[in-house]
């Protein structure tokens, strides 16, 4: 590019783009120039939109407004490029126009200059005064001709034109410098206010051994611009961002019992260290829309159900002070597995799960929240807590031994079942130091190293007695 070239673009662009609105040689872009359009969405209220259209552009430097952008753009994010002529295409300078026409700043606009209040008179013609706009602060405040103001005056207020750098939609502006007239363009962008979440709904069977689940993604989109036709893509992950240096420019429905879809409609992917879920057919997302699209079935899936009980607290330094009426959980599992009639890799969310009651009508029985589960792990739900199972932990013993620096404690747990069937209690009692059971009454497990858990059976509508003393060295 020429020296003299450089200085007639250079020259354009303090004309073209400083004004903040279009110019009525500019050339303009819109979504009907669409040839195609796609958006990925991920889980941080974040989107990725490309944008590809066909424009008639003029040989050489020209101010092009791209109009039908997200409100919510990261204009730093903006990349514009040539799809069929790349090197015909030189991207100069860009700006993200978005001071929008609105009642507040229209009379922001206007502060300091004249303009007309018009009052209705009923039976009469409608009374028209000039007056000085001097204030919009909690109000409208205006100066009249007889030097008295008047404060939030009754009528309307007209004013005599559009002010400069208003625009009705924010918009993308480029000085480009085009070699070729017909180009296939592609903007791209990242955009807040948009964002995707899973939500799951299991009907367990009537003997608690099965479950039908199905997926739903609800896509929320406050982004300020709609996406009609476009390939739709999910990414499901925890992705890094940096942090911004300055603050972000500025409720979802519930999900009810729907039946389980026959076909799923994404298709899921491994990528990078995600994982993607492409929608196999166009979609639309309107501004200020939430959608909802079935993501997976999965109907027999086996379930486990089990009864857990854990002390808030454990004492090995003093003597307990009373018993502990710990609640006892209930909990429900699947394994994610194709074996099981599941395998997709699933997006964290909430799991809503019913059962039909004895007129065949389905209840809400609880729901817990997941994280990304890959394929072949296991999705454990917490329930709620048990009605007619009761647990009673109390400490029997307690001795200080070796000059206090070990610590022998004994406990006794009680269950009582007034359920109609046999239940198995898993109960967790948490340690620290080094410990060690020295006697037991029932065999237990090292889950972990301040964890041990031991598996009570207990007869219906009969009770049980877990006891165990336990060493600490610290």
């Amino acid at each position: 590019m020429t020296y003299s070239k450089l200085l007639g673009i250079a020259a354009l662009a303090g004309s073209a783009l400083v004004g903040g609105s279009a110019d009525a040689a500019d050339l303009k872009s819109t979504p009907a120039d669409q040839k195609s359009l796609s958006i990925t969405i991920y889980n941080d209220n974040l989107g990725l939109v490309k944008d590809v259209r066909v424009l008639d552009l003029k040989s050489g430097t020209q101010s092009l407004w791209f109009q039908g952008v997200a409100a919510h753009i990261d204009p730093t994010t903006v990349h514009i490029r040539s799809v069929d002529a790349p090197d015909a295409l030189v991207v100069i300078e860009q700006n993200f126009e978005y001071d929008l026409v609105s009642p507040e700043r229209l009379m922001q606009k206007y502060i300091g200059q004249t303009v007309e209040l018009v009052t209705m008179r009923e039976g009469r013609d409608d009374e028209t005064i000039r007056a000085k706009l001097i204030g919009t602060q909690g109000g409208t405040v205006y100066e009249l001709e007889n030097g008295k103001i008047a404060i939030n005056p009754p009528g309307r207020v007209v004013l005599p034109a559009l002010p400069a750098g208003l625009i009705s939609e924010p918009s993308l502006v480029w000085l480009l410098d085009a070699g070729k007239t017909k180009q296939t363009v592609e903007a791209s962008y990242l955009t807040g206010g948009i964002g995707w979440r899973s939500d799951y709904v299991a009907v367990l069977s009537a003997d608690d051994a099965k479950a039908d689940l199905s997926g739903w993604v609800t896509i929320d989109n406050q982004s300020g611009a709609t996406y009609e036709n476009a390939s739709l893509k999910l990414v499901a992950g925890d992705i890094n961002r940096a942090r911004p240096e300055y603050p972000a420019a500025p409720a979802m429905a519930d999900m009810a019992v729907r039946s389980l879809a026959k076909e799923e409609q994404f298709r899921e992917e491994s990528f990078f260290e995600y994982h993607l879920y492409a929608l196999e057919r166009k979609a639309t997302v309107k501004d200020r829309q939430t959608k909802q699209i079935s993501l997976l079935s999965a109907e027999g899936a086996k379930v486990k159900k089990t009864f857990v009980v854990q002390p808030q607290y454990a004492y090995w330094f003093a003597r307990a002070a009373d018993i502990e009426k710990p609640k006892v959980g209930v909990y429900v599992s699947l394994d994610n597995s194709k074996k099981n009639g599941m395998g997709m890799p699933l997006p964290k969310g909430i799991v809503r799960v019913y059962k039909k009651d004895s007129k065949s009508e389905l209840q809400f029985i609880g729901e817990d929240r997941i994280d990304h589960t890959p394929e072949d792990e296991t999705i454990r739900i917490k329930m709620g807590d048990a009605f007619d199972v009761i647990a009673e932990r109390v400490q029997t013993n307690f001795e200080v031994l070796s000059s206090g620096h070990l610590y022998r404690s004994s406990y006794k747990v009680t269950l009582r079942n007034h359920k109609a069937e046999d239940i198995t209690v898993q109960v967790i009692e948490l340690m620290s130091g080094d410990w060690a059971i020295t006697a037991s009454s029932y065999p237990h497990v090292k889950e972990a190293s301040h964890r041990a858990r031991f598996d009570v059976p207990v007869k219906s509508k009969g009770s049980a007695e877990l006891t165990y003393t336990a060493e600490i060295r610290y």
